[in-house]
């Protein structure tokens, strides 16, 4: 076994406060590619004018051409090994937390509990007027079914919006509330598929090690976080080196 993957493992199974951020590249092996890399939704559709808050309240139907395509690639998802063995961190007692920056519900489905999501829920839909909110999946399509399009509120008729942080909103004052929490608390933290760049969540590894946290990475190649930031960085995909390291941990704690 890798001598820091087994280094790692042995500060997890040692822990007594773990957790988790992530980003896109956890979810990338589910098949949802990183919306920001070559052939992403940003390619697509220029984030400034179909994924704002102030392009939505002007032309939601516009917007929603966007969103449907993102709702069919997130639909289809399902957890990868990474996802899972990050659930199995938690079912053994190690890990307290996962912070994720996707709004794709995997860890959810995984199996993971606490679960502090900093940009909202794409399987949610919400309405901005009456805050009523409704499953993404199965009121899209009864409205689509019934010549609605696109879906709006039963209660006062407004188009509705995905559940997921735009750009020119904040983020959700609980989340960064726990998730600082947890930042502070934590004596480990894995820092997973994320290049740590987008702040708020990029503020969390440096203040979990502000605080005497030791930080790990897992991601395919290197990070601003790299030799500076993390004190570990396993280097390969989340979804071979995270059930690895799950595997070493349970053993320890046995």
């Amino acid at each position: 076994m890798d001598e820091k993957l087994e280094k790692v493992a042995q500060l997890l199974a040692q822990s007594d406060h773990a957790i988790a951020l992530t980003g896109a590249g956890i979810s990338v092996d589910s098949g949802i590619p990183d919306f920001r890399s070559p052939g992403g939704l940003w390619d697509r559709f220029d984030p400034l004018e179909y994924a704002s808050i102030d392009s939505f309240q002007a032309n939601p139907n516009k917007v929603w051409n966007m969103i449907k395509e993102m709702n069919e690639v997130i639909s289809g998802a399902r957890p990868n090994p990474g996802h899972l063995a990050l659930a199995e961190l938690e079912q053994i007692g190690v890990m307290k937390a996962v912070i994720t920056q996707n709004i794709d519900n995997l860890h959810q489905d995984a199996g993971s509990q606490e679960v502090i999501e900093f940009h909202g829920n794409g399987r949610k839909l919400v309405c901005l007027q009456c805050g009523r909110k409704y499953d993404t999946e199965a009121y899209a399509e009864k409205n689509l079914a019934s010549g609605v399009w696109p879906p709006v509120c039963e209660h006062d008729g407004q188009v509705l919006k995905p559940d997921v942080i735009f750009f020119g909103e904040a983020i959700p004052f609980e989340a960064s509330t726990q998730a600082q929490q947890h930042a502070q608390k934590c004596d480990v933290i894995l820092v997973i598929g994320t290049s740590a760049m987008v702040f708020p969540a990029s503020g969390i590894p440096m203040l979990a090690r502000q605080t005497g946290s030791t930080v790990v990475e897992v991601n395919k190649a290197t990070t601003q976080l790299t030799g500076s930031v993390a004190e570990y960085s396993l280097l390969g995909s989340s979804s071979e080196v995270m059930p690895q390291l799950a595997a070493r941990v349970r053993e320890l704690r046995k």
